[in-house]
C-alpha cells in the first residue's frame, strides 16, 4: 500500500514534491496501512519534462554506470549521496521508500565503457546491445550469460542497499519476458542483505505459465497494460483479474495497477491537470475490485490536493481489511453484466462478497445464499456504509446502477 510519482508527474517529480505526499500520507493514511513512497522513472534525467522521453537523454551516473539523481530535482543527492538523505527523510516518518529502475545499464555507461563495481569487467563486457527497451533510449538489456553481468546487478542492489532503498519497480522486464534478467535482479536482491519488494512491469500480454517463475522472483508483477482513468480500461481489468486469481499469497502478488483517482494529473503522461475522469461509482468499483482480488494498491494522485471524498475512499478500514487479510478470493458468479466476487474470513464461517454491474444500465443482481455455503439466516454487513442490513435467508439481491458495485460481509 503506498504512493506512486508516475501518475500525477510523469517523468518529472521533484524532491519537494516527494515530501509534499510523503507528509501528507504519515499526516493522513499511515494508520490505515499506506506507508511506501515509491519514486518513478527518469529520477536521474536532469531535464526531463512531462510529455515523453528525451531521446538519448545525458544521464547522471557515477563511475561504475550506476544512475544516480539528478541534482537539480533532488537537491540532497549532491556529492553523490544519491537516495539516502530522502529515504532517511522517508524513514524518518514512520514510512518506507521505493525507486523505479530500468532493466539492464544504461547506453553511456556502455559508450564510455566504464568499470563495473567490485569486478574485473566492463560495461561493453555484458551489454546487450540488441536489447534495449522499445519504448525508451536509457537503457541496453544485459547478456546474463557473459561474465560480469550479474556483477552488474549486484553492484546496483549494493548502492540501493547503502541508499537503504525499501521497494524496487523493476520496468521493461515482463515484455517481452526477460527470464534470465528477471533471475539475476532476484539474485542481486538476496545477494545485497538488505530486504526489498521487488515488483516487475509491464503486464502486456503476460500469461499463466510465468506464474511459478514470478512467484520464485518477485514480489509483484503487473498483469496489465498502463492502467489510467478510463472506464474501458477499469472494464478489462475484470477478466485480467479472473484470470489471476489464485496465483495470489503471502510473499507473491498479482498487480492490477495504480490506483487513478484523485488529483490524478499536474505533469502527468496520459493528459492535462486533472482529477480522475472515473465517475464516483466507478472509483469505488476500482477499489472494491482491488480490495477483493488483492491487488497492490498503488496511489497515483497528488495527495495533498485531492478532495476528501477521495481520501475517504482510501480510509475504510473494513474494506482495506478484504484487500489486507481476505483469502480464497475469486469470481464466484457472471451472469450478463452482474459479476460477482468473494473470498473467506479468515478465522471464521464468514465470508466477503462483492457484487459488480459493468453494463450500461441498472442491473439486478441475486445471490443464492445456499450455493454460497450459508444454509441458515445470515446477517449481512455493507462494508462501503460500514452499516448492518440485518438479517437475510435464501438469497440476496442488490440493484446497481452503471459501473457501481458494492461489497459485503455474510456472517452465519
Amino acid at each position: 500500500m503506498g504512493w506512486n510519482s508516475w501518475d500525477c508527474f510523469g517523468t518529472s517529480v521533484t524532491e519537494i514534491e516527494v515530501h509534499a505526499n510523503a507528509l501528507f500520507m504519515a499526516e493522513h493514511l499511515l494508520s490505515y496501512g499506506w506507508n511506501y513512497v515509491v519514486v518513478d522513472i527518469q529520477w536521474y534525467e536532469p531535464e526531463a519534462k512531462a510529455g515523453g522521453y528525451r531521446a538519448f537523454a545525458p544521464l547522471v551516473m557515477d563511475a561504475y554506470g550506476r544512475l544516480l539523481p539528478a541534482v537539480n530535482r533532488f537537491p540532497s543527492s549532491k556529492g553523490e549521496q544519491g537516495f539516502k538523505p530522502l529515504a532517511d527523510f522517508i524513514h524518518s516518518l514512520g514510512l518506507k521508500f521505493g525507486i523505479h529502475v530500468m532493466r539492464g545499464i544504461p547506453r553511456q555507461a556502455v559508450e564510455r565503457n566504464l568499470p563495473i563495481w567490485n569486478s574485473d569487467f566492463r560495461a561493453q563486457d555484458i551489454a546487450d546491445v540488441n536489447s534495449p527497451c522499445p519504448w525508451n533510449t536509457d537503457m541496453f538489456g544485459l547478456d546474463m550469460s557473459k561474465p560480469g553481468a550479474q556483477d552488474y546487478y549486484n553492484s546496483l542492489l549494493a548502492l540501493y542497499a547503502e541508499w537503504e532503498v525499501d521497494f524496487i519497480k523493476a520496468d521493461d522486464m515482463l515484455f517481452p519476458y526477460h527470464t534470465e534478467e528477471i533471475a539475476g535482479f532476484s539474485a542481486a536482491i538476496k545477494h545485497c542483505g538488505r530486504a526489498m519488494v521487488l515488483s516487475l512491469s509491464p503486464g502486456v500480454d503476460l500469461t499463466l505459465d510465468r506464474a511459478e517463475h514470478l512467484q520464485r522472483h518477485c514480489e509483484m508483477w503487473r498483469i496489465s497494460p498502463d492502467f489510467w482513468d478510463k472506464w474501458d480500461d477499469l472494464r478489462r481489468q475484470f477478466d485480467l483479474c479472473k484470470q489471476w486469481s489464485g496465483q495470489s499469497g503471502a510473499g507473491h502478488w498479482p498487480d492490477a495497477d495504480m490506483i487513478p483517482i484523485g488529483h490524478i494529473s499536474i505533469r502527468g503522461e496520459r493528459g492535462e491537470d486533472r482529477h480522475s475522469l472515473l465517475t464516483r461509482d466507478e472509483q469505488v468499483t476500482l477499489m472494491t475490485l482491488w480490495a477483493i482480488f488483492r491487488s497492490p494498491l498503488m496511489l497515483g494522485c497528488d495527495l495533498p490536493t485531492s478532495d476528501t471524498e477521495t481520501i475517504n475512499l482510501l480510509t475504510n478500514p473494513e474494506v482495506l481489511a478484504v484487500n489486507q487479510f481476505s483469502l480464497n478470493n475469486r469470481e464466484a458468479l457472471r451472469e450478463g453484466n452482474g459479476i460477482i466476487w468473494a473470498a473467506d474470513v479468515p478465522d471464521s464461517d464468514d465470508q466477503y462478497i462483492a457484487f459488480f454491474n459493468i453494463g450500461e444500465t441498472e442491473t439486478t443482481i441475486t445471490l443464492s445464499l445456499v450455493d454460497m455455503g450459508f444454509e441458515r439466516e445470515c446477517r449481512v454487513r455493507d462494508l462501503w456504509k460500514r452499516a448492518d442490513l440485518g438479517r437475510f435467508s435464501s438469497t440476496f439481491g442488490i440493484s446497481l446502477q452503471p459501473h457501481a458495485s458494492a461489497i459485503f460481509r455474510f456472517s452465519q
